[in-house]
């Protein structure tokens, strides 16, 4: 049997929620742009925690904007009712870094990537390093601040000029005000 992917290998997709109806499906909150090729029936998905997958996804369908799941567990079999799908509630659904497709704009970055950069300002002075990426109507860059604290980036071109992945770096240029928030 093949070694599990590290955490480190793999990206948060989504996070399994409450279950939906009495035959096992399970509500999903997605965390991926592409939720019809990261949740396509016969896909299979690693899980945290480990003990709980893989899951495979059996069928998949939308309903009123939620994503629903019916996945197989380890054992192969099927969700079925109710008792079953509330078990894997709050499971994050996980792929490996490996499947991720290339990118093909080359300003644009998966969040893994972005994560633990160190964020400098233009003049080469540290603001921090980036612990997360939210997604709330527009992308805005988590960076916890070195005298403690956090800061929220808008991560758009005028702010964030500047994005090295191979020197671990990259630059925010504030406009007025951003950095007293």
């Amino acid at each position: 049997m093949p070694a599990a992917p590290e955490p480190t290998d793999t990206v948060v997709v989504g996070r399994i929620g409450r279950p939906h109806g009495v035959r096992g499906l399970v509500t999903v909150e997605v965390r991926t742009d592409d939720p019809d090729l990261r949740f396509a029936p016969g896909a299979v998905l690693t899980t945290e925690p480990a003990a709980r997958g893989p899951l495979t996804v059996v069928d998949k369908r939308w309903h009123s904007g939620t994503l629903l799941l019916q996945v197989a567990g380890p054992d192969g079999v099927p969700s079925a009712d109710r008792e079953a799908a509330d078990a894997l509630r709050n499971t994050i659904l996980l792929v490996p870094v490996a499947e991720l497709p290339e990118l093909e704009d080359p300003d644009s970055y998966y969040d893994h990537q972005l994560v633990g950069l160190t964020a400098q300002l233009p003049d080469g002075s540290a603001l921090g390093q980036v612990t997360a990426v939210r997604h709330d109507g527009s992308e805005l860059l988590v960076v916890r601040r070195p005298e403690g604290g956090e800061l929220l980036v808008p991560f758009v071109t005028a702010i964030v000029p500047t994005v090295d992945l191979a020197a671990g770096r990259l630059v925010v240029d504030p406009p007025e005000g951003l950095l007293e928030l």
